[in-house]
């Protein structure tokens, strides 16, 4: 078996991921509070158990659409509640961008939409709770809604560790900067021969 496809055994799930998410966040230049990155630790080893992400609906194990989720956000006769989905928005938008950015090529809804949703989602948060105790976590909120996309990009570099890139994947991470200025798209591209414009045409280098 190659190097490359060989299954590494990963005894500590929360420290894998506090190692990969840390060492991606470096390489991608992304500078975050310590208590944001346990934050973000924390959502990857929750979110790797399926049943945490997904939700049991009459029609089946399914995701909510992320405006279904909105919607419930401010319908919520509680403040409390009202958070609670907020935050659910978030971390679901955060997750889905960071994990599964490839997934949405043939969707009507891109990358773009979940990074806006999330954005706004923390953002809205970081203000509800800014308060009292909540303070901490306003602060966390505030700045993961600030950078997003950053985010989004560092955890792209973590699930995508070891990936060799196809010629439609190309094309893919040139769609997406297009959609997002994603720094860790132009910085593949640049480094698979392909220099981005906004032009509509790209230089490549063989």
């Amino acid at each position: 078996m190659s190097e490359m496809s060989r299954v590494v055994p990963v005894a500590n799930l929360r420290e894998f991921f506090k190692d990969t998410l840390h060492g991606a966040l470096v390489k991608q230049h992304v500078a975050v509070e310590d208590q944001t990155e346990h934050y973000v630790v924390n959502l990857l080893t929750l979110f790797a158990r399926s049943e945490a992400l997904y939700e049991s609906t009459p029609e089946g194990t399914r995701l909510k659409p992320l405006v279904v989720m909105l919607g419930e956000a401010l319908e919520a006769p509680h403040a409390a509640e009202r958070q609670r989905a907020l935050q659910r928005l978030g971390d679901v938008s955060l997750f889905i961008a960071g994990f599964f950015a490839g997934s949405f090529a043939a969707k009507l809804i891109d990358i773009d939409y979940h990074i806006a949703m999330g954005g706004q989602a923390y953002g809205t948060l970081a203000q509800a709770v800014a308060g009292g105790r909540g303070r901490a976590l306003a602060a966390v909120f505030a700045e993961l809604s600030h950078k997003f996309q950053p985010m989004v990009d560092a955890l792209n570099e973590v699930s995508e560790t070891s990936y060799a890139h196809s010629a439609r994947d190309i094309l893919r991470l040139y769609e997406i900067w297009l959609k997002t200025g994603s720094a860790r798209c132009h910085a593949l591209l640049e480094r698979l021969g392909v220099h981005p414009t906004k032009a509509g045409a790209t230089a490549c280098v063989h």
